[in-house]
C-alpha cells in the first residue's frame, strides 16, 4: 500500500462497547449510512459493518437477524459510493459473509481468523474477497468488570505473546490459502483486546514489526479500548488521545490499516505519522 488506509467503525448493534451501536435508532439503516458518509467526508478509506457486537460478555445472534442488520447499510453504501470505498463486513458467520459479499462488501473482517465457521474460508475464496484473520484467544466465559474501564477478556497464559501471536497466524495464513484464499487477499490483524493483558496489547503495538515481517498488509485496531483505559485510568468515553498515540505510533511502525471510531480525527493522525515515517 502506498499509504496508510483508515477503516471506519459502522456498529449496527444495540449493544456495542463504546456507546455507539446504531440499532437503537428508529431507522438504523438510514443512521448508519448518514454516519458512514461522514466517515467517508472526514478520511474513511474502508466502512466496516458490523452487526453482532464482540465486546465482552456479548451474547451471539442468529445469522437471519445479522442479515437483516448489515445487508441494507451494505447495499445502500455501494449504490452510494460504488467503488469510490472499499466496504467490509465485520462477521464470523458464513451465512452473513455470502449475503453481504453478494451485496457489495469486499472484506471479509473475520475476529476468528476462519474458525468460527468452516464455510468461511470457501465462501471468501469463491467471491475472491480479502480477508482480515485475527489472532483471538478470548472466552467469553473468561471476562473481568471495572466501573470505570469497563469489561475486558482475560488473557490466557503466554509465554512470548508476539511470538506466540505470529506463529498463530502463521498458522491461519496456511489454513486461508489451503482453503483457496490468494496471498495477495489477506491482512493479518493481532487481536488487540482479545485475550491480552493491557501490557500484551502494548507489547503488541510496539513490537508490530515482527508482524509485519510475515510479509502481509497489518492492521491494527486499537479504537477505544480497554488497555488504554487501564493504562489512562479513562473510561471508554475518554480515551481519543490514548488512541491517537496508539495509531500514531502503530503508523510508524509500519501499520497498514487502522481500524477506528473517530475517523476525523485518526485519519489527521494517520496522515501525519505517515509523513514522519516516510521522512525517517
Amino acid at each position: 500500500m502506498k499509504r496508510p488506509l483508515v477503516m471506519g467503525i459502522v456498529n449496527v448493534t444495540p449493544d456495542s462497547f463504546s456507546g455507539d451501536g446504531l440499532l437503537t435508532q428508529n431507522d438504523y439503516v438510514a443512521s448508519a449510512v448518514a454516519q458512514a458518509e461522514r466517515m467517508a467526508m472526514d478520511g474513511a478509506d474502508i466502512l466496516d459493518i458490523g452487526g453482532e457486537s464482540s465486546r465482552p460478555g456479548s451474547v451471539s445472534v442468529p445469522a437471519e437477524e445479522e442479515i437483516r442488520r448489515v445487508v441494507p447499510v451494505i447495499v445502500a453504501l455501494k449504490n452510494k459510493f460504488g467503488t469510490e470505498r472499499l466496504i467490509a463486513v465485520d462477521t464470523v458467520k458464513a451465512d452473513v459473509a455470502e449475503q453481504a459479499l453478494q451485496a457489495g462488501a469486499s472484506i471479509l473482517n473475520d475476529i476468528t481468523a476462519l474458525t468460527g465457521d468452516p464455510r468461511m474460508g470457501e465462501v471468501a475464496a469463491r467471491h475472491g474477497a480479502t480477508v482480515v484473520l485475527m489472532h483471538n484467544r478470548a472466552a467469553q466465559n473468561a471476562v473481568s468488570r471495572d466501573t470505570k474501564i469497563g469489561g475486558h477478556y482475560d488473557a490466557p497464559e503466554y509465554g512470548d505473546v508476539v511470538a506466540e501471536v505470529v506463529d498463530a497466524l502463521k498458522e491461519r495464513i496456511d489454513y486461508a490459502v489451503a482453503s483457496g484464499v490468494a496471498r495477495d487477499k489477506i491482512i493479518l490483524d493481532p487481536g488487540i483486546g482479545f485475550g491480552k493483558t493491557p501490557q500484551q496489547n502494548l507489547a503488541l503495538i510496539a513490537q508490530s514489526g515482527r508482524l509485519k515481517a510475515l510479509g502481509f498488509p497489518v492492521l491494527i485496531a486499537p479504537s477505544r479500548k480497554s488497555f488504554i483505559g487501564h493504562v489512562l485510568d479513562l473510561p471508554v468515553d475518554e480515551r481519543l488521545e490514548g488512541t491517537a498515540a496508539s495509531v500514531a505510533i502503530a503508523v510508524m511502525l509500519g501499520a497498514d490499516i487502522v481500524r477506528v471510531h473517530d475517523v476525523k480525527f485518526m485519519a489527521r493522525v494517520v496522515a501525519l505519522a505517515a509523513a514522519l515515517r516516510d521522512a525517517a
